[in-house]
């Protein structure tokens, strides 16, 4: 059985990356909880822990360019399908955080709030945050001036002061406002 969510969904830049986990019952890891409710440091922390103890754990990683060609929920599942892909021992059935698809014709159970009802789900929310937050992190330093490492490409207000200064850059979402907006004015 593995947990599959997303980090990433309605950020203005960057990629999506889903976390697929398959944790060991018998080892019970302390800190997983919906990975929204874990402060930087903890989440690294717990992170650490999940990749040392999970049977396996893997991400799938799709592009702000695919994002802007196919949709959010289409790149999404294509995320949790490429996490799938690399994932081993192959899952016999699949948890996931609000979302559904075919994959082999496994079972799925799309459960919402899966991130907080689900421990490996939870879990996989978090494998997929901190991944997310360090290409974010990477993304910083070709782009310094948009300050991803303060705001991971989500739209907050410090973002949008630096998409009216600065213009919309190559990792922006183009599809999404306000930068579909900008790129017509």
């Amino acid at each position: 059985m593995v947990g599959l969510d997303e980090a990433g969904r309605g950020a203005w830049a960057g990629p999506i990356v889903a976390g697929a986990v398959i944790l060991d019952p018998k080892v019970k890891i302390k800190g997983i909880k919906d990975s929204k409710l874990l402060r930087s440091p903890d989440r690294k922390e717990v992170f650490e822990r999940i990749v040392k103890s999970a049977l396996a754990w893997s991400v799938g990683i799709v592009s702000h360019e695919t994002i802007d060609e196919i949709g959010i929920n289409q790149a999404n599942i294509l995320a949790m399908q490429d996490a799938l892909k690399k994932i081993t021992p192959q899952p016999d059935y699949l948890l996931v955080d609000a979302v559904s698809f075919d994959y082999k014709n496994l079972p799925l159970k799309a459960v919402i709030k899966g991130d907080y009802k689900i421990t490996s789900v939870a879990a996989a929310s978090i494998v997929a945050k901190v991944i997310r937050d360090q290409l974010m992190d990477e993304l910083d330093e070709q782009y310094p001036q948009y300050a991803f490492k303060q705001h991971k490409g989500y739209g907050t207000n410090q973002h949008h002061q630096m998409l009216m200064k600065y213009g919309v850059s190559q990792i922006h979402r183009k599809t999404y406002q306000p930068m579909k907006y900008l790129i017509t004015q």
